[in-house]
């Protein structure tokens, strides 16, 4: 698999979390302005749910490292939630 995201992070988070699940034509990514920040909603299927959170959160807090630091190098806040 190749990360062509640069300089997008709802791509980038897209293609990672396409990669983790079962169902990946499932996978959406919402980007909503709020208060100065992006937030970026990820949606998968209820199946896939526990894989993209992982075993006491490290693979969504590792999404959300990622996404920090693509923010950094674009000089923006992101933040991302996963709905269910």
């Amino acid at each position: 698999m190749t990360i062509e995201a640069t300089g997008n992070p709802r791509a980038l988070i897209e293609q990672l979390a396409k990669a983790i699940v079962d169902a990946p034509d499932q996978v959406t990514v919402d980007a909503v302005e709020e208060e100065g920040e992006s937030v970026l909603e990820l949606k998968v299927a209820e199946a896939d749910l526990g894989k993209v959170i992982g075993k006491s959160g490290r693979t969504a807090r590792a999404l959300r490292t990622l996404l920090g630091a693509a923010g950094v190098k674009l000089h923006k806040r992101y933040t991302l939630e996963i709905l269910e």
